[in-house]
């Protein structure tokens, strides 16, 4: 197997999830003989909402490939970034990481074409729904982003920085993102929500309204699993 190097921290809650979840899906493909091989580096969510707010996009650059670095030094074979924020410059990291990278966008793309959606609502940290990452990637195969509106993207930010990246877990948040999904459901038309933030899933556990939430930690997270075992 390939071993698995994790970029982590961003934020940490989201980071046990991603273990979780490589752990019992490599458990499962093993029938339960083996266990994954990872690597986890642990960086400072707050250093990097310090340079998105102030755009230091170079230096986030240089920052992640010190932590993609060490996890090459500690013998990974590949690595992910367990935050879709930081895919922001994920091409520019790629091109200069010493070891493959696994992207969250262009993973959550292929389940998204698998599902047959051409209009996606798209949740996650301001800076990622203020970019177009996601839909530079997404209109290459003619699906549409459709993002949360200015007020709405701030509540949503506010309540990752402060509530849910924290672990803390609130019904009454809940229900206020659930109701900004059933208005882009309404306005919008969206046929599935990509839930944008590793931190999301934790709080939106489940499909409602019937349209598919698109867990992004699972699907990149599964995707890690499938790689570490390929013969590529």
């Amino acid at each position: 197997m390939k071993r698995i190097g994790i970029i982590g921290g961003l934020g940490p809650e989201a980071t046990i999830d991603y273990y979780r979840i490589i752990t019992e899906s490599y458990l499962k493909k093993q029938e339960g003989q083996n266990y994954p091989d990872v690597i986890i580096y642990s960086m400072n969510l707050k250093e990097l909402f310090r340079m998105a707010e102030s755009k230091e996009w170079p230096q986030v650059v240089d920052w992640l490939l010190e932590g993609i670095t060490s996890l090459h030094r500690a013998g990974a074979d590949f690595a992910l970034i367990s935050a879709n924020t930081p895919h922001i410059v994920f091409d520019e990291v790629r091109t200069l990481s010493p070891v493959p990278m696994l992207s969250i966008v262009e993973e959550t793309l292929t389940v998204v074409e698998e599902q047959g959606l051409k209009k996606v609502g798209l949740m996650g940290t301001k800076f990622t729904m203020q970019s177009d990452f996601y839909q530079k990637t997404f209109s290459t195969k003619g699906i549409e982003i459709v993002v949360p509106n200015g007020d709405e993207q701030q509540y949503i930010h506010t309540k990752l920085e402060e509530e849910i990246g924290l672990g803390q877990i609130i019904e009454k948040t809940r229900k206020d993102l659930l109701k900004i999904v059933k208005r882009m459901i309404g306005n919008a038309a969206i046929e599935g929500l990509i839930l944008g933030c590793t931190e999301l899933p934790l709080i939106l556990t489940k499909e409602e309204f019937g349209i598919p939430f698109l867990n992004t930690t699972k699907i990149h997270a599964e995707s890690a699993v499938r790689y570490s075992l390929s013969e590529d």
